[in-house]
């Protein structure tokens, strides 16, 4: 077993001493196979390629396949002018730039040597010293690291050189490679010459093909020169064809002009300008260009037309003479630039007609290639001369043509004016009662909805009184409706959007009611209806229900779903009625009652209604009248803290006892200030009163701040808090002494508008107090984001105490928000013993209620005094 595998070992060595031998013959059969290709591509070029420059480019490639050729040369010996050609040069150190060098220049070289002894070289940066030595060679340019040249024979006869060599010192040649390359030369020199009798032919082709190109162009030159004339003929023929034709209007007969000019002369851009009656003016009547549109008249200044009609001459210009007539001063600078910047080639030649100039007519092209020549300018020379007569005989006939068909149109004119008298008289007299019609119509009737209007209503309204009074038995009634969210659409969706609201609501409001009754749009969002001939009040209860339900349908406006509602007033025509305007103002009181009582509901009129409303009435202008002559009464109450029972400061509110209506409750009087309008007057009032106090309090018992109840309304407008701040600054009161009391109910109506106000008055130095907090919704979001100083808890809260132990945990967590928020809390309403008690469990710091100090009236008039 041991001497069996001691042969297998042996048996391995053997392989592995025979694996570089096989490698070698391998490596041998590639390249004898690489070079067998070579030479058949080379076999290949001779057949494949016409051009020398290709041919030694693509031997270039083949020898790269099988050894090195960075650099490669190919140079032939021209012993006829002793000139020796580098045919192909590539180096990576010299620049070979000139191809033909003197043959004595390079005999001494390497390159020479091959060429004289018709011997190969071999060598590398080792043996060339002793190469130079040997043979005399001198070495030229950049020191190779090794070098291998073969020379090219014809025979026995040397005739070129073909050198390889590489200046790396990692690349190194092989007396391979130098037999490789001594085969490849044998075939190269075979199809050199086989390449370059193939060029020879092909230029000898090419030349005889080239004469005989020649010789055809001179004979088509001649047959074009022939074939101008004959153009040249035929569009003169056209042009006085056009001339004679009596129809066409004179766009047409320029557009012709310039297809027929086209033909003889490249026109892509063509206008003809005329010189007016009073020769100032130049004119286009007919002008197209490829880089305008159109060309308005102008002034004769210093263009190439005007240049033109002032030399009587046909011109050619180019750049070159442009700038020559801007030296001049016969162009102007401006369209010398012009010209130059678009370099357009240009041809114009003056329209003569009985030896006067009338216009011109000009071609030109744009860009560097398309250039005119002298030719050009003496066709259009001859050419314009027959245009010139063709426009006069064509404007004579125009204006022949002109004249005649005026007079034919005034014989027509006046055999249809009679008709057209008679039949305007039929059609004035038929119009006169359409427009009586439309107007009777438009006189009562609604522009927008079509439905009678105001004057309509009322007339029928009046003959409604007068059968009542004749027949007592018959039942009318009026439906005063309004509409709520109308301007909330106006507003948010357009006057379109509104618009087509209204005629919605009178198509909804027609189909709640008779045929015999009657709907009509007063005005804006105002409609009535008069219901004849009803049975039952009932009846006009259920009419009115269908149309508040009808309206609460939603609404699709603009694409969007929108919805309203209706208040109705219903006013039953009574014998005691005299006018229409009574009946309409009993039915808008029941229909303010009904918007009253909370929108989308009836409201039947009666007579106390009335007398409510006249009341109201008195009571507003009382008001107006008391506010003019300040008679309301003061009163100060002071906020107290409980830990050193001093005055925080003092409220001031007003309240009005009138001698008719006794006491207004102080709810009445803030309402009857917010509808009269006279809110802010009403807090601008307190204001003065409150400075006054300030300004004027004499004694240890002066207040060290005062507090007024001031309107939202105020800080609606940056313009209404500048005047608060204003009003402040003109009484000499220092801001810091004054406390603004908001109601939380005001704030909750318009919140997101007053932020910006309330920062302004801070940063004046007014103290802010968030009054009745707990009375509206969303209350803990004016703590975090409204910078108040005190909130006063609600009265309502405070009624409760102590049996409502809820109350009372709310008014602690306000407390303790109010450690983290910065603010104080008050107690308003503090009443009781009992309510008191309650809030010193809590700590609460301030109070206010009659249970501390009763409310004190002050007298005005004696610190005015």
């Amino acid at each position: 077993m041991s001497t069996d595998s001691m042969q297998n070992e042996l048996s391995a060595d053997e392989l592995r001493e025979l694996i570089p031998q096989l490698q070698q013959l391998t490596e041998k059969y590639k390249r004898a196979e690489r070079v067998q290709k070579a030479l058949f591509d080379i076999s290949e070029l001779s057949s494949s390629v016409s051009n020398l420059n290709r041919l030694y480019s693509a031997i270039h490639e083949i020898i790269g396949d099988f050894m090195n050729a960075d650099n490669f040369f190919v140079a032939f010996y021209e012993r006829d002018v002793n000139l020796i050609n580098f045919a192909y040069f590539v180096d990576e150190f010299d620049e070979q730039t000139i191809q033909q060098v003197p043959a004595e220049k390079l005999m001494d070289g390497i390159t020479g040597y091959i060429l004289k002894t018709g011997n190969h070289v071999f060598l590398d940066s080792q043996n060339t010293a002793q190469f130079e030595q040997d043979t005399g060679v001198k070495m030229v340019g950049a020191a190779p690291h090794q070098f291998l040249g073969v020379p090219l024979k014809r025979g026995t006869q040397v005739i070129g050189a073909m050198v390889v060599q590489t200046y790396d010192q990692d690349v190194t040649y092989s007396s391979e490679d130098l037999e490789v390359l001594l085969f490849v030369s044998q075939h190269i020199v075979t199809t050199v010459d086989r390449v370059k009798s193939r060029e020879l032919t092909e230029r000898t082709i090419r030349e005889r093909t080239r004469q005989l190109r020649k010789i055809n162009d001179d004979l088509q030159e001649e047959i074009l020169e022939r074939q101008k004339v004959e153009q040249l003929q035929h569009a003169l023929f056209e042009i006085s064809e056009l001339a004679a034709k009596q129809d066409g209007d004179m766009d047409v007969f320029y557009a012709n002009l310039h297809e027929i000019l086209a033909r003889l002369i490249s026109a892509p851009n063509c206008f003809i300008a005329m010189i007016d009656e009073e020769q100032k003016m130049l004119h286009f009547p007919y002008f197209s260009d490829a880089e305008s549109d159109t060309v308005e008249a102008r002034p004769l200044g210093l263009g190439l037309t005007e240049f033109v009609l002032r030399t009587g001459q046909a011109e050619l210009i180019n750049p070159p003479r442009v700038l020559e007539l801007a030296e001049a001063g016969e162009i102007d600078v401006t369209a010398a630039q012009r010209m130059l910047s678009s370099s357009n080639s240009w041809l114009g030649s003056p329209l003569v007609v009985d030896g006067e100039i009338s216009g011109v007519i000009a071609i030109q092209t744009y860009g560097q290639l398309a250039k005119y020549t002298a030719r050009d300018l003496e066709l259009l020379r001859f050419v314009s001369h027959h245009i010139a007569v063709a426009m006069e005989r064509k404007h004579s006939a125009e204006a022949i043509q002109r004249y005649n068909h005026q007079l034919e149109e005034r014989v027509k004119e006046r055999t249809e004016e009679i008709k057209e008298v008679n039949q305007s008289l039929r059609e004035q007299i038929e119009e006169r009662k359409e427009m009586e019609l439309k107007l009777i119509h438009d006189a009562h009737h609604d522009s927008l909805t079509d439905l009678p209007n105001r004057a309509m209503f009322t007339s029928r309204l009046e003959l409604a009184l007068a059968s009542k009074q004749r027949y007592t038995d018959n039942m009318f009634a009026v439906l005063f409706i309004d509409l709520d969210r109308f301007k909330v659409i106006n507003d948010t969706l357009g006057h379109h959007a509104g618009d087509e609201f209204l005629i919605e609501v009178s198509r909804r409001i027609t189909e709640c009611i008779r045929g015999h009754d009657l709907l009509a749009r007063l005005g804006g969002d105002e409609f009535v209806v008069l219901l004849d001939n009803f049975a039952d009040t009932t009846d006009v209860e259920e009419v009115a229900s269908r149309i508040i339900d009808s309206v609460s349908e939603p609404f699709v406006l603009e694409g969007k779903e929108m919805y309203s509602g209706a208040s109705v007033g219903i006013a039953n025509i009574e014998p005691y009625y005299r006018t229409a305007d009574e009946v309409l103002r009993d039915a808008d009181a029941a229909m303010y009652q009904a918007k009253t009582l909370g929108r989308g509901r009836l409201v039947m009129f009666d007579k106390s209604m009335r007398e409510r409303l006249l009341e109201e009435l008195e009571l507003e202008n009382e008001f107006r009248r008391a506010l003019r002559d300040e008679e309301f009464d003061c009163y100060l109450q002071p906020v107290v803290g409980l830990q050193d029972e001093q005055a925080l400061y003092h409220e001031m509110y007003v309240r009005w006892s009138h001698p008719h209506f006794g006491k207004v409750a102080r709810e009445q009087f803030r309402q009857v200030a917010e509808q009269s309008g006279l809110t802010l007057d009403l807090d601008l009032f307190q204001l003065d009163k409150a400075c006054l106090l300030l300004n004027n309090w004499e004694g240890a018992d002066k207040p060290a701040r005062i507090a007024v109840n001031v309107s939202i309304n105020h800080l609606l407008q940056p313009s209404l808090v500048n005047k608060i701040i204003q009003r402040v600054e003109s009484h000499g009161t220092t801001p810091s002494s004054l406390v603004f009391e908001l109601d939380e109910n005001d704030l909750n109506r318009r919140s997101q508008f007053i932020l910006p106000a309330i920062k302004k008055l801070k940063r004046a130095g007014i103290t802010l107090v968030l009054d009745n907090f707990g009375s509206g919704l969303a209350s803990l979001s004016y703590l975090f984001a409204y910078p108040f100083d005190f909130i006063k808890i609600d009265h309502r809260f405070v009624k409760s105490l102590p049996r409502s132990q809820r109350n009372l945990k709310l008014i602690q967590s306000v407390m303790l928000i109010s450690e983290h928020l910065k603010f104080q809390v008050i107690a308003e309403g503090v009443d009781t013993s009992a309510q008191l008690a309650a809030l010193r469990e809590i700590n609460c710091n301030y109070v206010q209620g009659k249970m501390l100090t009763q409310p004190k009236p002050l007298n005005l008039s004696r610190l005015a005094g």
